[in-house]
This record gives structure tokens, sequence and C-alpha cells, in this order.
């Protein structure tokens, strides 16, 4: 039976009053009737009656299980490549690594993870897709004029990683937004001073050496905890509109560095030849200058020889002189000389035969130039005449 029941006697849980009386429960006596169950929980006295250093002392361990449970929570684990970042009531406290770390619990001091070793990467100029495969042109961050006044599309990707995790969450409010816009910055600085071949032929290695150390001085110079690890050129080509004109010009180009080409070829090929030749016609031109230098050192050699000998005696070696002249000429002519006062009335003279070269003088190799000519002995009729002539100049 319950207490409400007519019967039941005076059963209230609230005041012990019986049904008889229908008023509301006495309020003071519920609030010591549930101090006492708490009471009795925590090892409080029970029975009729409260203890309150009894109530204390419960509320104290309540209060010391509340502050255990709140210290427990303080406990965090930073993973390997993670640095974690405390910060109390929003004010940067300290840096921890990898590990079991403790912080003062929320609301206090609260933790950030940042990881340090994860590749971060931004693309300028384009966006790709999920595979990093298909390629999108960003006009407005793709196009830009260069020194000599040409607009080239040029898209970069930029690598990162974080190397201050301080840094990276205080010192700039969105460090990808800003490194993008000091991407773009520095690219358009670095185009603008090259000339568009430079930019897409062979300078495409320094142009993106130069674009990393500017990106890394101006995230440096605002302390942004950002380390540049690597920017890559991925395309760099005139806008669409002038493909087909710079695709004729590169072709020009080509043809032209073929035939440079050839030329250069041609050239290594005849220089050489003509410098051979013009060697050969130096030692030539040696040679014969050392020849008519000795022929002539000859010459005046037997002219100072025979100048000795003419002194000592000039009519004979004049005579000797003019003989050998009058031998040397007439040895290669077909003049016949006729002792008419000396001969008989009636001569025979087969002039055919003695005009007609005899077969061993034909035979006879000619003499060469500064050879020594071999002259044959006066014949008689020569020998007669010149016997003649010399009685009669005596």
């Amino acid at each position: 039976m319950s207490w409400n029941e007519p019967g039941g006697g005076k059963k209230d849980p609230w005041s012990g009053r019986g049904g008889d009386d229908k008023g509301p429960p006495d309020l003071d006596e519920a609030i010591r009737a549930l101090q006492e169950k708490i009471g009795g929980i925590f090892g409080g006295g029970g029975g009729g009656g409260s203890s309150p250093g009894g109530s204390m002392k419960g509320f104290g361990f309540l209060v010391g299980g509340a502050v255990v449970l709140w210290g427990l929570s303080g406990f965090y684990i930073v993973d390997e490549g993670n640095h974690g970042v405390v910060t109390r009531f929003g004010k940067y406290t300290e840096t921890t690594q990898a590990g079991l770390n403790w912080h003062m619990p929320a609301p206090v001091e609260s933790v950030e993870l940042v990881n340090v070793r994860r590749q971060r990467f931004i693309e300028v100029g384009y966006r790709s897709g999920g595979s990093q495969q298909t390629l999108g042109s960003v006009p407005k961050e793709a196009l830009m004029l260069t020194k000599d006044e040409n607009i080239v599309d040029v898209r970069l990707a930029v690598q990162y990683q974080v190397k201050d995790a301080k840094d990276f969450l205080f010192n700039v409010v969105s460090p990808e937004i800003t490194l993008k816009q000091v991407t773009e910055a520095a690219q358009r600085g670095v185009v603008g001073s090259s000339k568009m071949d430079f930019v897409l032929t062979e300078g495409r290695t320094e142009i993106v050496a130069q674009i990393r150390e500017e990106i890394q001085d101006v995230m440096d110079s605002y302390e942004s905890g950002v380390q540049i690890t690597s920017v890559n050129l991925q395309d760099a080509q005139p806008p669409e509109q002038v493909q087909g004109a710079f695709e004729d010009a590169i072709k020009a180009r080509e043809d032209q560095q073929r035939l440079i080409n050839e030329a250069e070829a041609y050239s290594n090929d005849v220089i050489p030849k003509a410098r051979g030749a013009a060697a050969r016609k130096m030692e030539e031109a040696q040679g014969y200058k050392q020849q008519v230098i000795a022929r002539a050192e000859g010459e005046t050699s037997r002219f100072l020889a025979l100048l000795g000998e003419y002194k000592k005696a000039p009519e004979v070696t004049r005579n000797r002189l003019y003989i050998e002249s009058v031998q040397s000429v007439l040895t290669h002519s077909n003049t016949v000389f006729l002792d008419v006062k000396g001969g008989n009335n009636l001569m025979y003279l087969p002039l055919d035969k003695l005009i007609k070269q005899s077969p061993t003088e034909e035979s006879a190799p000619k003499p060469q130039t500064g050879s020594v000519t071999q002259t044959r002995p006066l014949d008689p009729v020569f020998r007669t005449t010149t016997r003649g002539r010399e009685g009669r100049g005596r």
C-alpha cells in the first residue's frame, strides 16, 4: 500500500505527516532528508539526524575529485614531427616537442599542434586536380610582362615547411595567403627583369633560383616561420593567342642555328686546308730563298776565284773564258765553220748529217738550272778555225 492511499498512515517521506493534512510538503525537511542521504553515501552519520562536519567533508571530496579530473585533462601527447604551441589565456607560453606533455587544462591554457615535417605547397598561375596532372591556367596569376615587353604564361609550384611553429601561428595572420602573394610578387619582378627568350629557353633554372631566394628573404623579414624547400617551374610559354606565331619564330630560330652550324662545319673544313696550303707555300718559298742564296753565294765564290786567277794571268784567263763561252754557245747550235784558205778547192760536206744531231746528243738529258754543263771537246774544224784566227791575230 502506497503512502498516499487511504489508511496508509503517516508514511509521507517529506514531512511524516499523515494523509489527513492536505497541505504542501515542508521544503526544509526535504533538504534535510537529501543531506542525510548524501552524508550516508560519503560516510556521514545516518539515522535520525545529520552532521555539518560530514556534509563539509563530502563536499571536499567532490571538489578534490573534480580538481583531480581537471588536472588529468591537462596531459596531451605530441606526435613525432609535430610541435605543440601552448598559450595561456591566448598568450604564447612555450613550444613543446614530441612525447607526453602537460599543461594547465582549459580554460587557463590551450595547446595547438603544428606539423613541422609535412610538405605543404601552393600553386601560382594554375590549379591542379586531385592527381595533379590536369593543369588549369589562371590568367590573372599566370600572365606577366617581360623586359622586352612580351607577355608570357608562367606557372609555379612552391613547396614549403614550417620551421618555427610559434612564428607560423602568431606573426602572420594567414601564412599560406601571404606566401602566395609574396611568390606572385617575386615571380613578376624576376620575369619582368628578363627577356622572353631567356625565360622560355635557357634561363629557367636561373629564374627559379632567383624567385626562391626572393621569396625566402621576404618571408624571413616577416618572421613567418616558413622554410621554402623548392620552387618548380611547371610551365612557361607564350599566351595561347600567339602560339602559332611563336612556333614559327622557334622554327626560324632553329633553321638559323642549323645554317650557322653548317657554316661553322664548312669553315672548320676549309680553314685547315687553306692553312696547310699556306704553310706549304711558305716552306717552298723558304726553300727557294735558300736555293737562290746558295746559288748566289756559289757564283760569288766562283767569281772571286776567277778574279784571283785573272789577276795572276789576265791574258790567259781572258782567252780561257772566251773559249768556254764560245763552247757553251756552240754546243747547242747547228753552226758549221769552214777554213776556206786552209782547205782544198773541192770539198764534200755531208750537211744533212752535220746538221742532224747525233743519237748520243738526242738521248742526253738537258742540263738543269744551276747544274754544271759539261761541254764536248772542240771538233777539228773549230780547232783549225781557232788556230787560224790566233795566227791571224798574231
